[in-house]
């Protein structure tokens, strides 16, 4: 009778033996594919998460500060297709009316000046944004690192467009009235009304330009990030190169 019963411990001491084996190669197989999973093709470490935020704040800082000296110049809105602030479409027939009877060049000065408002307020764009940048808490910040191109500035307009909005509403209208906006929209708006029949209108400009403003700059902050996100000249420091010069 020993002789089975060692047979059998030998058999059952070899087979835990052998999943104790199977259990370690798999942990070991396991370990090795994390280590693969958190280091880049050109063997550097994994990012932590700290550096991750601070990586995405410092992008956005920086496309921040681009994109608010390009809006900001000089027709950086009037002769910017993707961003120009066009006639405000709620009243398009304002300006069919007004061009109809002669009045296309003060309809297209005012046009201008709407697109100068936008480009003065540009230049107090980039501390509202960097502010909102500097208040962001991004717990999922590989998320963001690996989402879209624009995957940065969608998650700032989300968190701060209201914020932003308010602090840049009293700017642009500062910018209008320093541009003297009223002496172009009023004599076009005033006639327009004069005529029988028409509906009264007059739409607040403080808030489509504030609104076309914002939708302007992000426009560019989004073209910033892409930059960063994909063109090694534009990853200007160390930081930047570590967090997005392996996507």
């Amino acid at each position: 009778m020993k002789k089975p019963i060692i047979a059998f411990g030998i058999l059952t001491a070899m087979s835990y033996s052998a999943f104790a084996q199977l259990n370690l190669n798999n942990s070991i197989n396991k370990i090795s594919k994390e280590v693969k999973s958190s280091t880049k093709g050109n063997g550097k470490t994994a990012l932590s998460n700290d550096e991750v935020v601070k990586g995405l704040k410092e992008a956005l800082e920086i496309g921040s500060k681009n994109s608010s000296s390009l809006a900001s110049k000089t027709d950086g809105f009037n002769k910017n297709a993707a961003i120009k602030i066009p006639f405000p479409p709620e009243a398009i027939k304002v300006k069919n009316t007004m061009e109809s009877m002669g009045m296309k060049g003060q309809v297209d000065k005012f046009v201008v000046t709407l697109n100068r408002a936008a480009e003065e307020a540009a230049k107090d764009a980039a501390p509202v944004f960097i502010s909102a940048v500097k208040e962001m808490s991004v717990s999922d910040g590989f998320t963001i690192l690996k989402g879209a191109d624009n995957a940065a500035t969608n998650y700032l307009k989300d968190k701060t467009s209201t914020q932003l909005k308010e602090k840049f509403n009293p700017i642009i209208k500062q910018a209008l009235q320093k541009v003297q906006i009223t002496s172009y929209w009023n004599p076009i708006i005033n006639k327009y009304n004069q005529l029988p029949g028409v509906e009264k209108q007059n739409p607040n400009l403080d808030d489509y330009v504030t609104t076309k403003a914002m939708e302007g700059l992000f426009k560019l902050l989004a073209d910033e990030e892409f930059k960063i996100r994909k063109n090694p000249t534009a990853q200007v420091t160390d930081l930047l190169k570590k967090v997005f010069g392996g996507n």
